[in-house]
């Protein structure tokens, strides 16, 4: 059974969702998301670990006044709310990912395994665009300038739920409406506030020894696959998996799959 709980963090309340007992495994949605993206995993983990799943300022259900904020620090007011004093397994995917490496090296005794799906990293470069996704990229420009925030939605949808050399509309169904929905929400949230946390992970991976899985689909954009690969081979007890056929939000396109590789590293914990 999930519980709800309301926490405080600063002038913000996370939204966050806990079910089953044991050691916890915090899930870290993407920027176009929310919570719900982990659903599936969530439940499946609560079989056998503390699961938690919270949205971030600016999604799903949290409350929060426009402020500057520590990201990792209202990841901590999570853990010690639900979990106090326990070092946490952190799941991650994209934007999360950022959130999760950025803990993992200021708070390294706090984190004891990282899965890591298409992670963000605080300090990368910027990437080279193939000319097909630079246009895709002008179109949700041109659609954000027009205040067409649907339009936008749909080629946020296109981008990293289809993946972006893929057909549009190539995942559809509940997937695809769940996504529509916390994207949407996302979209038209108030500003959060900057995050004040200035870690610049790319340039440290070999200083994260936690162990780590990190997975990334091959119809994700190329450079964040290459990016996926190098970060794993940086870290010194990371190893990759790449899934076929899957973009940017596999626990969204495949969650039977993604909640299977989760539970068999679980189980190796």
């Amino acid at each position: 059974m999930r519980i709800s709980h309301k926490i405080a963090s600063g002038r913000a309340t996370l939204a966050a969702e806990v079910s089953g007992s044991g050691s916890p495994v915090v899930f870290l949605h993407a920027a176009v998301c929310d919570s719900r993206m982990w659903r599936a995993q969530l439940d499946a983990a609560a079989a056998s670990h503390l699961a938690i799943a919270y949205d971030r300022r600016g999604f799903g259900q949290t409350v929060a006044e426009t402020e500057d904020h520590s990201a990792v620090g209202d990841l901590l007011s999570v853990i010690d709310t639900v979990a106090p004093g326990a070092p946490a397994i952190l799941v991650a995917c994209s934007q999360g990912g950022r959130v999760a490496l950025d803990a993992a090296l200021l708070h390294p005794a706090r984190i004891r395994h990282l899965v890591l799906i298409s992670p963000s990293v605080s300090g990368a470069p910027d990437p080279v665009l193939s000319p097909e996704i630079q246009a895709l990229m002008a179109a949700q420009k041109t659609a954000e300038d027009a205040g067409d925030l649907d339009r936008v939605n749909a080629l946020k949808a296109h981008l990293w739920l289809d993946g972006p050399l893929q057909p549009e509309g190539r995942v559809s169904g509940p997937a695809r409406e769940l996504f529509l929905d916390m994207n949407g929400i996302a979209l038209r949230a108030s500003p959060a506030g900057a995050n004040i946390d200035t870690v610049t992970a790319f340039r440290r991976l070999g200083e994260i020894t936690a162990p780590a899985l990190v997975i990334c689909g091959e119809a994700d954009f190329s450079h964040i696959h290459a990016r996926s690969r190098d970060m794993a081979a940086a870290m010194p007890n990371a190893s990759f998996h790449s899934l076929h056929g899957a973009a940017h939000l596999p626990s969204l396109e495949r969650p039977a799959d993604i909640a299977r590789l989760l539970m068999a590293y679980l189980a190796g914990t």
